[in-house]
């Protein structure tokens, strides 16, 4: 096969992963909306509602991570990190629904140590898809605010003044950071490269 022949079908499955990432950036900007709407209208009121948007959270999580696991076949790259991130957020989902019995602080603090874990995997990911497709910056950014957030919502989680509604800021920031990664991985979806 000539050197050109290998550079098309290499671009073309780059312009078809971003173009399958961008959707799915998407996608999640619309869940994490709708969570923290949700959240703000049901989680002060409803103890009910909002264990079921804590547990519902790291589950979409899994979801997500599937699809970016499809999106990611048959393009030559690694997506162990991602079965490592499934992994994570399904044993998070049953810890989140095993602690928010034993209190809001401890199904915090498992929260927490999720958001620190799936966000150090989230920013190896954009400095790894970065030189592939570009667009990565906010899911760096992303990454690192994830991890940080993490440790508070360690630290904090016995606070009074936290809860389950304190999440939906933590939501809300992931929501602009993935659409600013859809938006930038516009022209990667068009077979444009950008930084």
């Amino acid at each position: 096969m000539s050197a050109n022949k290998t550079l098309i079908i290499e671009t073309s499955a780059a312009t078809k992963t971003a173009a399958a990432l961008r959707k799915l950036y998407f996608i999640r900007v619309a869940f994490s909306v709708i969570w923290v709407v949700l959240v703000a209208l049901l989680a002060k009121t409803s103890f009910t509602a909002a264990t079921i948007l804590l547990v519902i959270y790291p589950l979409w999580d899994v979801v997500g991570t599937l699809l970016d696991i499809r999106a990611n076949q048959g393009n030559g790259t690694s997506v162990t990190p991602q079965y490592v991130n499934l992994a994570i957020s399904i044993i998070t989902t049953l810890a989140v629904s095993f602690a928010i019995g034993k209190g809001v602080p401890s199904a915090l603090i498992v929260f927490g140590a999720w958001a620190l874990l799936t966000g150090l995997i989230q920013l190896v990911l954009g400095l790894k898809r970065r030189k592939e497709f570009g667009g990565q910056w906010p899911m760096i950014l992303s990454g690192g605010q994830s991890m940080l957030a993490g440790v508070s919502f360690i630290a904090m989680a016995h606070s009074p003044n936290m809860g389950i509604a304190n999440l939906a800021g933590y939501s809300a920031f992931g929501a602009f950071y993935y659409l600013l990664a859809a938006i930038r991985l516009g022209k990667s979806a068009k077979g444009t490269l950008q930084a």
